[in-house]
């Protein structure tokens, strides 16, 4: 099996994983679709990562001296306000959801994107079972000096969350793969709409202020972030050209290559 095969195989839709959701694709007009992909993402996601990061909690040691913490990270300051845009990554995912086209290639191309995530997870999380590392900077959280919901948000993180899973950031990689998704759709799809500009500008701020906020909420170390940004990018232009060529192929054909051709 050459290369080209290999990497159709792993971003082209999944034959037998997505078929049962592809045939009800059409139920409630449409919409019950991308809240099945959603589930699954649930599932092929949330629990690898939150299983790894209890494993990694309860029994596993720090790694984290193969890449030492740099002095830069405990400089950093913590930003209370900064919360807010660390935890608004979890508004990415129903945007996604609801900008994905309601035909298709939507989705197709949704099914090819969750593909993306669960397989950059599976990689990140084999990371973190391999090379655990804890991020032990929650100390320098002044919890006296944040508001109400600064404080709400911090505890439903440190709750939810433990300080392992560091490198690399999975809160980068998603948010990055995520954005680019929607920028994929905003610049084929809605481009004629007054608010698609202004939304794609407010979504990379976003992603920029996201960034800088799991450095200064103590989430996580500046090699984190670098290797997040990493894996999101190769992330990214590994299921780019797939998105290509469903975009610009016929959807029967697409259908016939992946076997679900009536």
């Amino acid at each position: 099996m050459d290369n080209d095969s290999i990497i159709s195989r792993l971003t082209m839709p999944w034959n037998r994983f997505w078929r049962g959701s592809w045939e009800r694709r059409e139920i409630l007009n449409g919409n019950w679709f991308p809240l099945e992909v959603f589930v699954f993402g649930l599932v092929f996601i949330a629990v690898p990562y939150f299983g790894s990061n209890n494993i990694a909690h309860f029994y596993l040691e720090d790694a984290f001296s193969v890449f030492p913490e740099n002095s830069y990270d405990r400089s950093v300051p913590v930003i209370n306000w900064m919360i807010i845009p660390y935890a608004a990554l979890y508004l990415f995912y129903p945007a996604t959801l609801i900008l994905t086209p309601k035909d298709d290639k939507g989705r197709l191309e949704l099914i090819s994107a969750m593909q993306m995530l669960i397989l950059a997870t599976l990689f990140c999380v084999m990371i973190f079972l391999l090379f655990p590392a804890e991020v032990d900077m929650r100390n320098q959280i002044d919890w006296d000096s944040m508001n109400g919901l600064e404080t709400i948000l911090f505890e439903f993180i440190h709750t939810s969350d433990k300080p392992w899973n560091a490198w690399p950031s999975l809160h980068i990689v998603h948010s990055y793969c995520l954005a680019r998704m929607i920028t994929h759709w905003l610049n084929h799809n809605y481009s004629e709409t007054q608010w698609a500009k202004p939304f794609m500008i407010l979504l990379w701020v976003e992603w920029t202020l996201l960034c800088i906020s799991i450095l200064t909420t103590k989430q996580h170390y500046m090699f984190d972030l670098f290797s997040g940004m990493f894996v999101g990018y190769f992330a990214w232009r590994f299921f780019q050209p797939t998105l290509d060529k469903i975009r610009s192929s016929d959807v029967d054909s697409i259908l016939e290559e992946v076997g679900w051709s009536n």
